[in-house]
């Protein structure tokens, strides 16, 4: 995939009219607009293009400083890595409001940075307003542009700017091929000397990209012709009355990353053995729709055997993932880990041809007696799958309310061995025939 002029990173606060700003300058030009497929909710990259050239645009989230919570103190963390990433800083405020506390926070960070920043006036939705923008000239930033996301005043004009300050090279968006991977386990299980282990062999660094957050870095790499991106994440506790503050907010962008991940490695301390917490952790991957790998760290310090291990996880995890033993220090494991997350991607990604996909259904047909009620039997008529990344089937009944929980479970499980899913989140919906 080609380069692009450069990154272009917006700041600001709630209700400044950041997202607007986002969907103005990409979806005027929405034909050649593309969002990288897996990011967070609270930052979003895209590929925006303007006269003939195109930018990366990285959008993040505000947060509101008359939060009393510890978080405030993530705005300017957030807005640091933002920066450090950008070639060129938007940095919108509300023209209507003035300068307030958190702009002038900004600002400085902004100035200590030294990269080159356009401050935003928006909402002035009239050109006899555009006075109101003087005001922040005070931030010492250079001259204040006037605009209005929601209306497109100034935005054209903005555009050329953008354009013209960029560097003229930058680096690719992230391949959508791309194997999006999330690191979880509970604290202190070792998932960042995982990663380490995991970049430090076999490994072409392509770049470390700023993630969602001040603790989350989405580390890229080559090997071979596949592209990985990894991403750290916080320790999940399993009660909530033990998240408090930083940690808790820490704790919803590892959700944030599992939900944006393709592949989920949930990190277990053999050392310790499994414990209730490990399962919440696999769980958490389950719900997000991850395909699931079991990483059993310290296998070389630990003393608990595969027999003790096996027959717990496949009884306790519905989705029977692989699992990988390895040891983070010594490198052991680590090349086997990488293969099977390739194996694991590919089938996360499959397509199951939909005349071998009926051939089974109608072997199921015959496996077991589908379940009845009122002298009426579910009969499953036709079967194809709709999505894949994970995979999702759809099967055609005569009437759906006759598919019981366990029979549908069953049907999945079954699925799931025959086309050789373990570990990836199969998801089947029983509907009317039309």
């Amino acid at each position: 995939m080609t380069g692009t002029l450069g990154t272009v990173a917006i700041v600001g606060f709630p209700n400044v009219g950041k997202s607007t700003l986002v969907n103005r300058l990409t979806s005027s030009r929405a034909a050649v607009v593309h969002e990288t497929p897996g990011v967070t909710r609270d930052r979003k990259e895209l590929t925006a293009e303007w006269a003939g050239k195109t930018f990366l645009l990285i959008d993040t989230g505000g947060v509101d400083v008359a939060d009393t919570s510890p978080i405030t103190r993530s705005i300017a963390d957030q807005a640091r890595t933002a920066v450090a990433e950008a070639d060129l800083v938007l940095f919108v405020v509300d023209a209507r409001t003035g300068i307030t506390p958190g702009d002038e926070e900004v600002a400085e960070i902004l100035r200590r940075a030294r990269k080159p920043t356009i401050v935003l006036a928006n909402k002035i939705d009239d050109p006899a307003q555009e006075t109101l923008a003087l005001e922040f000239h005070r931030l010492g930033l250079g001259d204040p542009f006037p605009l209005s996301a929601l209306h497109g005043y100034g935005t054209g004009d903005l555009l050329d700017d953008i354009v013209a300050q960029l560097p003229g090279e930058g680096r690719a968006p992230v391949d959508e091929a791309a194997i999006r991977v999330a690191i979880l386990g509970r604290p202190n299980v070792g998932k960042s000397s995982l990663l380490n282990a995991l970049i430090g062999r076999e490994r072409v660094i392509v770049s470390e990209v700023p993630g969602t957050t001040r603790d989350a870095i989405d580390t890229m790499f080559t090997r071979g012709d596949r592209t990985f991106v990894f991403v750290d994440t916080a320790g999940l506790r399993r009660k909530r009355k033990h998240r408090q503050g930083i940690e808790y907010y820490s704790e919803l962008r590892a959700l944030d990353a599992a939900a944006r991940a393709d592949i989920a490695l949930v990190l277990i301390d053999t050392s310790e053995g499994i414990v209730e917490q490990d399962l919440s952790v696999a769980d958490v991957a389950r719900k997000a729709q991850c395909s699931t790998i079991v990483v059993l760290s310290k296998w070389d310090v630990t003393s608990v055997g595969i027999e003790d291990v096996r027959p717990e996880l496949e009884r306790r995890l519905r989705q029977r993932p692989p699992w990988v033993a390895i040891s983070a220090k010594s490198g052991r494991g680590i090349a086997r880990l990488l293969d099977t997350i390739e194996r694991q991607f590919d089938k996360h990604v499959a397509r199951v041809p939909t005349a071998e996909l009926n051939r089974y259904v109608a072997e199921l047909r015959e496996a077991r007696q589908p379940p009845s009620r009122n002298g009426k039997r579910l009969n499953l008529l036709y079967a194809a799958q709709v999505h894949s990344r994970p995979p999702r089937f759809r099967v055609s009944v005569n009437d759906p309310s006759l598919v019981t929980r366990d029979y549908g479970y069953w049907f999945e499980n079954r699925l799931r061995e025959r086309f050789e899913l373990e570990g990836v989140p199969v998801s089947i919906d029983f509907v009317r025939r039309s």
